[in-house]
């Protein structure tokens, strides 16, 4: 299926040529703190990914392990990406609707902000490999 996305203030869009799977809600300290919030993705093949249009694409390494794709104008957090892996994850409220995508699972549940519940039906795990 083609999922077509962009950032807020449209510097950065793309496209993605791939079946994803279940959306996956992260709760984890980072995601949280790049986000404001939890972050939902889907992930896909990385060379899936063709940037249309690329005005403010930046890449933040924000662990040993992965880096994290934003635009630089207007702050939108749209991908997930782990050295070493061909997959990367695409933030779900970057893609346009409708996306037919269902939660899946929810990750890193133990490090959830406390002023939260988490009351979706779909498993959880407080950590995640």
């Amino acid at each position: 299926m083609l999922y077509k996305g962009s950032c807020e203030c449209g510097a950065v869009a793309y496209e993605a040529e791939a079946e994803v799977r279940d959306v996956t809600i992260c709760h984890c300290g980072q995601c949280l703190r790049t986000s404001g919030h939890a972050w939902a993705s889907v992930t896909v093949p990385a060379d899936s990914i063709r940037l249309l249009r690329n005005r403010g694409m930046k890449w933040f390494k924000s662990s040993d392990k992965a880096r994290r794709g934003f635009c630089q104008e207007c702050g939108s957090s749209l991908f997930f990406d782990v050295f070493g892996k061909n997959r990367t994850a695409i933030g779900v409220g970057t893609l346009q609707q409708p996306t037919g995508l269902k939660t899946g699972k929810h990750i890193f549940t133990a490090d959830k902000g406390d002023y939260y519940e988490i009351s979706c039906a779909a498993p959880q795990f407080e950590h995640y490999d």
